[in-house]
């Protein structure tokens, strides 16, 4: 059962990206539902858009580097660091899709010589912590090897240490759903035992006080972008008020706008650890281009 469970977290966490792709960095909601309508189905991203160059059913800049980790991860049989970032690195050799700051900057660092332990960015966006699925599947059984794992993998790219801390936070936190604990109560739990004086509990406290709310309201008074002190209590909000529902915390997600990827990439791997394969709707699954390489690596 873990085992179906950990495939559909990873499952769900790309399908998530994917549903957001269309409509990605839109930040105005009223936008997105006047010429979208409610985005249930994966789209193909306008021309004006962020990401003009992708289709139907491929994912994000975010999706594209957990593609590449999982991949990593499915042919060393393990997380290494050095593999990862080579892959990584030749992702965008050519790229044809979005770059961001904290890429360009971790790219500019690698051409000044740096490894891969100092090559990360100064960012704080959430996207280093949010394509980290496929080291929570390799490493579900051993939570100090993974936590261990998430931060170093975050740390090739995103260096702010609240960034970081998410990544090892939302890892413990998966790995406590797939052991069976329901997200609400892993979300607490970790918190309390990991996390008591970081800003970590107070962006928690923030997200649950947020569960009655409207989900678009609440993203959008927590703040719409990549920045974790932002997306945090979002991701929060959305796994608390849909801890039943996967299909309706993506939907929702990607409604409210803005940094949609990130933020749908990290409620995905939480749900789908926690509801499994049936959980996420069939057409988002097969519209995936990449699904039978997410299939084969896993």
């Amino acid at each position: 059962m873990m085992e179906d469970k950990a495939k559909a977290m990873v499952m769900a966490s790309f399908a998530a990206d994917s549903l957001a792709l269309g409509v990605h960095w839109i930040s105005d909601p009223k936008s997105i539902e006047s010429q979208f309508g409610r985005v249930e189905s994966l789209l193909k991203p306008s021309p004006d858009s962020y990401h003009p160059a992708r289709d139907k059913g491929e994912f994000t800049h975010y999706g594209d580097q957990m593609l590449i980790l999982l991949e990593s991860i499915a042919e060393t049989g393990s997380f290494d660091l050095a593999d990862f970032s080579s892959r990584w690195q030749k992702l965008f050799d050519g790229y044809d899709g979005y770059v961001d700051g904290a890429t360009k900057n971790t790219l500019a660092n690698y051409q000044a010589g740096k490894p891969p332990e100092n090559a990360g960015s100064r960012s704080d966006d959430m996207a280093g912590a949010a394509r980290i699925a496929p080291l929570v599947c390799i490493y579900r059984d051993n939570p100090e090897t993974l936590a261990k794992n998430a931060i170093v993998q975050t740390r090739m790219t995103h260096t702010d240490p609240a960034t970081v801390e998410s990544a090892e936070y939302f890892a413990r936190v998966t790995q406590a759903v797939l052991k069976g604990a329901a997200p609400i109560e892993a979300m607490k739990s970790v918190a309390q035992d990991y996390f008591d004086i970081s800003m970590v509990s107070a962006w928690l406290q923030k997200g649950l006080a947020t569960i009655e709310h409207e989900s678009i309201e609440a993203i959008g008074n927590f703040g719409q972008s990549c920045h974790t002190g932002e997306m945090f209590p979002g991701v929060v909000h959305l796994i608390a008020k849909y801890e039943t529902n996967l299909k309706e915390a993506l939907v929702q997600c990607v409604m409210a706008g803005g940094d949609s990827a990130a933020r749908s990439a990290l409620v995905g791997m939480v749900l789908g650890a926690h509801l499994g394969m049936e959980a996420i709707p069939r057409q988002w699954v097969e519209g995936m281009k990449a699904r039978e390489k997410i299939v084969k690596w896993q």
